[in-house]
């Protein structure tokens, strides 16, 4: 069956964890127990008779006895049509790195607008994001319907404001549906309420909403995690490498190379539990036995020889800067991670910011605060092999670790690699 990894998104209060509690509820996903403890946690609340559903999705202690989402909840359901995996991430500006951490799997993602308050600031950063993290599909859940009276022209209002958005920021394909989460219209049937609608409701769009993935349609990425090698007298010579299948799919007899060294090789055969596969495909764990002897372990990546990664010390990146302990200058050093490969590496140059309030670039920049999108140079100490993000996210994307904390303080997304100036990295040490 067909899987579908989807995101919530919006500002606070938009009724983000409510509305996945909704499609839970309606869709008669919620087991007896789990209800009879939602009730008992609604019990005294201005709820009355009715279950919070956010509190589905919101589990942690603060998060209940704040109201908010502070961490990403994830859920898993299933229709006769598909299933699903949902990541409901927090609103507010401070836990932005955790909605980047929800949506950075994502196939699709849900942003949420109230209608009473329109397009805000919050809005704007989230399809920022989604359209860096290179989501192709959002979902515009104008929510709260039912606080605006069910006004058609209010929700064509808020479409017009997102439009702008949308062009600005470069989202492929948005579909707009007017919603109550509340009072459940047009999440899983469709409201009588919104006689003007002509739309599906939300869960109808999702079963059937087509997800194309391009790192599946295209050339092999096999990043090895682990050499096995057994050494046992059954196996003596046995070596295999471990890992997920990231790009495309694999079978014995398909030449490889083996990056960053570049060594060229045949597939022997492709493994999994000890037993021969036909085929591996995206997403799958597998051992890949090669015909010859290369030097290759964990950082290696294995693939399509026909079609490599490029193999750089220089690339450049959209980057959100995520540590609150401080700002990110040009010129500081960073571990750079990247599938299973990890290296030392300078941001030598923020090149631009994206002003979330204008949607404009601004030019070179001193330092990028918190929360902050900018465009920047990296360079590594040692090559690795990537590809632009809108070929393969799980190739072309990064994270920067602090050397002295080993916190995760940045998530990039390669935008495009300069290997015409490999020879002059390799000849300038990033930490000279």
């Amino acid at each position: 069956m067909d899987l579908l990894r989807f995101a919530t998104a919006g500002s606070v209060d938009d009724g983000k964890s409510t509305l996945i509690g909704r499609l839970l509820y309606d869709s008669k996903q919620v087991f007896e127990d789990t209800l009879d403890s939602l009730k008992r946690s609604t019990a005294g609340t201005n709820f009355d008779d009715e279950v919070n559903l956010a509190l589905l999705t919101d589990g942690l202690r603060a998060e209940r006895e704040q109201g908010i989402t502070i961490d990403v909840a994830y859920r898993y359901f299933a229709t006769p049509k598909r299933k699903f995996i949902i990541a409901d991430s927090p609103g507010h500006v401070q836990y932005t790195r955790n909605m980047i951490t929800g949506a950075s799997t994502a196939d699709l993602t849900l942003i949420l607008v109230d209608a009473r308050n329109g397009v805000v600031e919050q809005t704007r950063r989230h399809a920022a994001i989604a359209a860096l993290l290179g989501i192709r599909h959002v979902v515009l859940c104008v929510n709260k319907m039912d606080l605006v009276d069910f006004d058609q022209a209010r929700f064509a209002s808020i479409v017009r404001d997102f439009e702008f958005v949308q062009e600005t920021v470069g989202l492929e394909r948005v579909t707009p549906i007017p919603i109550s989460a509340l009072t459940g219209d047009n999440v899983v049937e469709r409201s009588s309420a919104m006689p003007w609608f002509e739309g599906a409701p939300l869960l109808e769009f999702l079963e059937d909403v087509p997800i194309p993935s391009p790192a599946a349609a295209g050339p092999f990425r096999f990043p090895v995690q682990y050499v096995i090698r057994p050494q046992t007298k059954d196996l003596h010579d046995y070596r295999g490498y471990a890992g997920t299948i990231l790009g495309g799919r694999v079978k014995s007899g398909d030449a490889v190379v083996v990056l960053p060294g570049g060594q060229r090789s045949t597939v022997e055969s492709v493994d999994f539990a000890g037993e021969p596969l036909e085929a591996g495909e995206i997403f799958q764990a597998a051992t890949i036995r090669l015909a010859d002897d290369v030097d290759a372990g964990r950082g290696s990546i294995i693939a399509d020889a026909a079609h490599p990664p490029t193999v750089t010390r220089e690339l450049v990146a959209d980057l959100c800067w995520m540590s609150e302990a401080s700002a990110l200058k040009p010129r500081q050093q960073f571990l750079l991670k990247t599938s299973t490969q990890r290296v030392k590496a300078m941001v030598t140059t923020l090149v631009d910011r994206l002003d979330i309030e204008s949607l404009e670039r601004v030019g070179e920049p001193s330092e990028l605060a918190l929360n902050g999108l900018a465009r920047v140079v990296i360079r590594t100490a040692d090559p690795v092999a990537v590809d632009p993000y809108r070929k393969d996210r799980w190739t072309g994307s990064f994270i920067l670790i602090d050397p002295a904390t080993f916190a995760t303080v940045a998530a990039g997304m390669v935008r495009e690699t300069d290997t015409s100036k490999d020879a002059a990295a390799a000849e300038e040490s990033v930490y000279a």
